[in-house]
């Protein structure tokens, strides 16, 4: 797990639980992994996204199509390796239940030899139901 942040106050248990979580889904969405996606999102997850063009879209059918293009190397040649690193994570704890995480997303790639880096910023709103974490909001940009 990639983990760019710098802070002096040392994390609990529960910050590096939400971290590891979060972590887990940036690197199903790298893999182009759909079962372990949907299984981080609540059914009726919302989001704003840069392909929403400015519009709420809510429910997992606009995530889906997006894994049906495969990991991300639409490039002929070698496959693409990445990494993702969530860089300088903050936490707001709403409730034991409810996390805003919001950090800048960072993902590497090397493909065919050539390096390149990537950056959003991203906020992620995370709920717990029924003693599992479900992503129920998302903002990038």
């Amino acid at each position: 797990m990639s983990d760019a942040h710098t802070q002096s106050a040392p994390r609990s248990d529960r910050d590096r639980d939400i971290l590891a979580i979060n972590q887990a889904m940036l690197e199903s969405v790298l893999r182009g992994d759909w079962q372990a996606y949907e299984a981080s999102c609540s059914k009726d997850v919302s989001c704003f996204e840069a392909e929403t063009n400015g519009v709420l879209v809510e429910g997992l059918p606009f995530h889906r199509f997006y894994f049906g293009e495969g990991p991300g190397n639409d490039e002929p040649g070698e496959p693409a390796s990445a990494q993702v690193t969530m860089a300088r994570p903050h936490l707001r704890w709403l409730s034991d239940d409810v996390v805003v995480l919001s950090y800048t997303r960072l993902v590497q790639r090397q493909v065919n030899g050539a390096f390149s880096t990537s950056s959003c910023c991203e906020t992620r709103i995370w709920q717990r139901h029924n003693g599992h974490w479900q992503q129920v909001h998302v903002h990038r940009s």
